[in-house]
């Protein structure tokens, strides 16, 4: 990690200094002006995966250019990359992130904003070298990789936070302020629902047409831990998302932003059980398609939580997709909006005295509401207007990361991986329970026999399904040589 002639590290230079930094520093403003950053007092950052949302990350990980970016990494700079390529002209860039992390051994943090498959792998290197890590939601692609990522984050003390923004929305904390209130009395159900998936999901698996790839598309670094398969059109950059090699379907998309909402302000844990139905496509009578390799058009979780003191009773969760909304209660008039715009995203809360609902909250508005029973509401505002990109959650996140792993600053983060890895761990039980749901097998009469639709019984503490061997397959994955985690 040493740069070569170097008794210590510039890292290292930066954390043991910020300790003594009021007698060691000249004042910045002296050196530079107002807002100046002196080049000892940056940080080094990269990206991993540059492109779509990789480009607004790492732009706002730089706080408008306080940070210095040193390296870009993406399989394809011709796409969306190219927005952080213009951006950034002089950072270094590669195609490999494995080859970035060993050869910019000067990194301070990297943002992390890869296909939900190649998630956990650039975090775990990165983190092995005392890299702060900043990922995109999901923060896996699995629960056992979710594990891993939270316990190395605590073991190594990394500065950490997952790319739900949403979390630092200032206007959380109306709703934090009804439930510890008490108002609602006690809470004993969550309703949580999405219109996604708004990409081509529920059928086969497109062909594979090798003559369509692009010449500067690195496809097998794109494929990662997934099983080799020739380039196939359509997945990257976007629609990877419905198939389970490379996504983690609706709930991965948006359930760290939708779901985060009820189990932060509620305190929740390990789920204790899961279970689902998907919806059923038929092009042919009498003969459902079939295609477990990806994610259904729709489906319908439940999730059970044991009680905290936020809710005095046991919770039942339930998760609907592909714009299947839950029943409206009869506090909120018939006229109004649930959850966000057209009620096409949302959260309810529900007590004995009446409701919160909310919008998925990611950069939208999130739009809380209180209807109690007695006629009393409180509506938040319908639309917001912020300072900082994103709620201020990157930036926030580069001032620990200065501050230091513990710091005040490091305390504050919403969604440090102490926190962000149990809840993801939560969100993908979810997708658990819609793979166990497709297991099939022929049986003594030769039909097939879906014998995973059942309640799914779930011990958090050793992530393991207790009433059904099958489905602990899908806790990890397998990987591919070279890509494993």
């Amino acid at each position: 990690m040493e740069k070569k002639g170097s008794s210590i590290s510039r890292k290292d230079f930066l954390k043991k200094s910020a300790a003594v930094s009021s007698f060691f520093f000249v004042p910045r403003h002296v050196l530079g002006g107002a807002g100046y950053t002196a080049p000892s007092d940056q940080l080094n950052l990269a990206a991993i995966g540059a492109g779509g949302k990789g480009s607004s990350d790492i732009s706002n990980a730089s706080v408008n250019g306080r940070e210095r970016v040193a390296a870009l990494c993406d399989v394809q700079f011709s796409g969306s990359a190219s927005r952080a390529v213009e951006e950034f002209p002089n950072a270094n860039r590669y195609h490999d992130f494995r080859e970035m992390l060993d050869q910019e051994t000067d990194l301070d943090a990297v943002t992390i904003s890869t296909p939900d498959h190649t998630h956990a792998q650039p975090a775990k290197m990165a983190m092995e070298r005392g890299i702060h890590v900043y990922v995109q939601k999901p923060l896996s692609h699995n629960i056992r990789e979710s594990r891993l990522l939270t316990e190395m984050a605590k073991e190594n003390q990394i500065v950490t936070q997952m790319g739900n923004q949403g979390a630092s929305n200032e206007y959380l904390g109306m709703v934090h302020n009804w439930i510890d209130s008490g108002v609602l009395g006690t809470i004993t159900e969550v309703n949580v629902w999405t219109n996604r998936p708004v990409w081509p999901q529920g059928f086969e698996m497109p062909e594979p047409d090798e003559s369509q790839q692009p010449d500067d598309l690195h496809w097998d670094l794109w494929l990662g831990p997934a099983d080799y398969r020739p380039y196939t059109p359509e997945l990257h950059p976007f629609n990877w998302r419905g198939w389970w090699d490379f996504g983690t379907g609706a709930l991965g998309d948006v359930g760290c932003h939708l779901i985060d909402i009820p189990y932060r302000v509620l305190n929740l844990g390990h789920p204790t059980d899961a279970e689902c139905s998907v919806g059923t496509i038929f092009t042919q009578m009498w003969t459902p398609e079939y295609h477990p390799e990806g994610a259904p058009a729709s489906s319908f979780i439940t999730l059970h939580f044991e009680a905290t003191e936020k809710t005095n009773s046991p919770i039942q969760m339930t998760w609907s997709d592909g714009g299947i909304r839950p029943p409206r209660p009869e506090v909120i008039p018939a006229d109004h909006d649930m959850g966000g715009p057209n009620s096409a995203n949302g959260v309810i809360i529900i007590g004995e005295n009446g409701v919160i609902t909310t919008n998925i909250n990611d950069s939208s508005p999130l739009m809380p509401k209180l209807y109690l029973n007695d006629g009393t509401t409180e509506f938040g505002p319908e639309s917001e207007d912020f300072d900082e990109p994103e709620y201020g959650h990157h930036r926030k996140w580069i001032d620990a990361c200065k501050a230091g792993y513990g710091s005040p600053e490091h305390r504050a983060l919403t969604s440090s991986f102490d926190y962000a890895g149990p809840m993801t761990e939560a969100v993908l039980m979810g997708n658990l329970a819609i793979r166990s749901y497709m297991l099939r097998r022929e049986n003594s009469q030769g039909q097939m026999e879906f014998y995973g639709r059942k309640k799914l019984l779930w011990d958090g503490e050793k992530m393991e399904i207790t009433n059904l061997e099958e489905a602990n397959q899908f806790v990890g994955r397998t990987y591919r040589e070279g890509f494993e985690v």
